[in-house]
């Protein structure tokens, strides 16, 4: 092999390394490719997310201060029914004394 043909070879073979390069970089460059509907659909995503996330945050909020609002109802309910209960207990032992009185002056 002479001196141009080593020249040509060499110069084959960096077109053809060139050419590769050249096609790798364009279809890289088109899979990884974003325009500007892309961009417009990621940006309306991004809104509708941030959007979801706060109304998310609000139902948390809304939910934990029904659920303290529903704990307080049942806190007074179960006091109401003991003071109920304790009313009820004392007015059984109040007829339970009347009523031995009542049998006792009915004796006697």
């Amino acid at each position: 092999m002479d001196k141009n043909e080593l020249i040509t070879a060499i110069s084959a073979a960096f077109m053809i390394f060139f050419a590769l390069g050249w096609f790798a970089r364009l279809s890289y460059g088109r899979l990884r490719r974003i325009n500007s509907t892309n961009v417009d659909e990621i940006d309306d995503l991004a809104t509708r997310l941030h959007d979801a996330e706060e109304q998310r945050d609000e139902t948390i909020t809304y939910l934990h201060q029904r659920e303290r609002e529903l704990v307080n109802k049942a806190a007074q309910a179960e006091a109401e029914l003991d003071a109920a209960m304790q009313g009820l207990g004392s007015a059984r032992r109040e007829a339970g004394a009347l009523r031995r009185e009542l049998d006792e002056l009915q004796r006697g």
